[in-house]
């Protein structure tokens, strides 16, 4: 089993002891109950981690550990943003928890026309933290490097600005959705230095939001022959996109 991760605002050099405390040094000590001379992992969810060993654990929130070798992880290629369509409540965390695990870079949570969840005001701030805080405990449960950046909620014209500008630097915009006219294996995606995939919510795309965005440079594409549900559809593309590319090679 490899060792557990443990987030950091800064990763501690070779050679350098660190305390960690707060939540993360509670969920180490009483949650895990990590002991002396285990190894643990610290990183910053920028790249930079650190295998560490255990050297004293004290209290119910309090972990010293040195570190004995550290390195800086790079983002795979290519980048991937996927846009959600805000899901009904009980679904919201389940999707970020699950593209997050898959290896999304970057979740642009999207008020679509036909999203049943209307967040405004302190409610899109909330949701917004509540999405942020799924990302960095589904990226610390899967091992990443990297956490998710989890933008702040956008309404359709940033997603048609986002849309358009990954389209003309040379990246692939493609728009899942079960009505698509091209099957996801025939997209290519060599060369590409970043991909966005764009989610409906239960109610699927409308008509208007797949001819903007097709006529952004985006593509209908159809995932497969199922239809799947709108919090599963990022993690299964990201799945068949590490399959086409290079993105899970080690």
């Amino acid at each position: 089993m490899t060792p557990p991760v443990f987030w950091v605002d800064d990763v501690p050099r070779a050679g350098e002891t660190a305390v960690v405390t707060g939540p993360e040094g509670r969920h180490a000590v009483t949650v895990t109950r990590i002991r002396d001379g285990e190894p643990v992992v610290l990183g910053d969810g920028r790249g930079t981690r650190a295998e560490c060993t255990v050297t004293e654990v004290s209290g119910k929130d309090r972990m010293t550990v040195r570190a004995d070798r550290v390195d800086f992880v790079e983002r795979r290629s290519p980048l991937v943003t996927i846009v959600q369509a805000l899901p009904k409540a009980e679904r919201s965390e389940l999707a970020v928890d699950l593209m997050t695990e898959a290896g999304v870079d970057a979740i642009v949570p999207w008020q679509s026309a036909r999203s049943i969840a209307r967040w405004s005001g302190a409610k899109a701030a909330k949701g917004v933290d509540k999405w942020r805080a799924t990302a960095a405990t589904a990226a610390k449960q899967a091992r990443r490097a990297w956490i998710p950046e989890v933008h702040d909620l956008s309404a359709t014209i940033a997603v048609r600005d986002l849309c358009g500008r990954v389209h003309a630097e040379g990246g692939v915009v493609a728009l899942l959705h079960e009505a698509g006219s091209t099957p996801f294996r025939s997209v290519d995606f060599t060369g590409a230095p970043e991909v966005v995939f764009v989610i409906g919510p239960e109610g699927g795309l409308t008509d208007q939001e797949v001819s903007d965005l097709t006529a952004l440079g985006g593509r209908s594409v159809v995932l497969g022959p199922q239809v799947l549900r709108t919090a599963a559809a990022g993690a299964v593309a990201l799945g068949a996109l590490g399959a086409v590319t290079d993105r899970w090679d080690r």
